[in-house]
């Protein structure tokens, strides 16, 4: 068995998979200040989903911001390419993929192969990610992060944010409700704003958003923003099953790839006479 540990800011996710590449377990719990304590965590509820020991792991690949605080890892990659090889797998026609994840988002644009050729990645500001939606969802509608979408989707009349800046994006949505205008309206232009965020960084990195577009990461749940990504690119978007497990399901592929390269006999091995 094979594993790769996901470790992101807001939360982890280990998946574990056979030398078949079929995925045996997985599990997602919220990112702790240790690091790589949470990655040892996630593995192991990962485990006893499995039924499996610890040692039944030939390799283990670890990617995200916590990578590298992970003892238990042979190597750690980054997310980018881990994201490229978990989507491909999953949907082996990609060409680009919208990843939207607690605090950064990126827009991955992958050869005919499935490599990365070009990426764009926004990890300086909220904007654009799901801290933006938390923020004005949770603290400004009240609302839990789970009905934001749900509530978007009854939009009759969106409203327009003319700020993607968390902090102005407060206050517009304040002078909304003071105007009395609907929560549902304004849902969805919270939605709206963050696909405009989104698809005009890629847009800015030269990205040409080719078809089939997959939507993974923790905001691909909500439906608002889904709605609100395919207008704004014109497009239909593929959701992956568990859309915040790509880029652990990426590791763990990753991890059979390199152990079965550790595993193989060295080309003077191969060649050596039979004793």
């Amino acid at each position: 068995m094979f594993a790769g540990i996901d470790i992101g800011s807001v939360t982890t996710k280990a998946v574990i998979i056979d030398g078949r590449e079929e995925t045996l377990a997985f599990s997602l719990i919220p990112t702790r200040h240790d690091r790589g304590e949470s990655g040892n965590q996630a593995l192991e509820r990962a485990l006893d989903m499995a039924g499996k020991p610890a040692d039944a792991i030939a390799y283990i690949v670890s990617t995200g911001y916590g990578r590298r605080a992970f003892s238990r890892s042979r190597k750690a990659l980054p997310e980018i390419v881990c994201h490229a090889r978990g989507t491909k797998h999953l949907f082996p026609e990609a060409k680009t993929i919208i990843d939207i994840g607690g605090q950064d988002s990126k827009v991955i644009e992958l050869d005919r192969n499935g490599v990365v050729a070009r990426f764009e990645m926004n990890d300086k500001c909220a904007a654009g990610t799901g801290r933006f939606l938390e923020v004005l969802t949770e603290r400004i509608l009240n609302l839990p992060i789970d009905e934001l979408g749900p509530l978007a989707l009854r939009s009759v009349q969106p409203c327009i944010l003319s700020s993607v800046c968390t902090v102005f994006a407060e206050s517009e949505i304040i002078s909304l409700l003071s105007e009395n205008r609907a929560m549902e309206d304004i849902a969805y232009g919270i939605s709206r704003a963050i696909a405009k965020r989104v698809v005009g960084m890629g847009t800015g990195g030269q990205i040409g958003y080719g078809e089939p577009v997959v939507f993974s990461g923790g905001v691909a749940r909500n439906t608002g923003v889904v709605r609100a990504l395919e207008e704004e690119l014109g497009k239909k978007v593929l959701l992956p099953e568990n859309p915040q497990l790509t880029a652990a399901l990426g590791a763990a592929l990753f991890a059979a790839e390199y152990d079965g390269r550790a595993r193989r006999p060295s080309e003077s091995q191969s060649k050596a006479p039979n004793s």
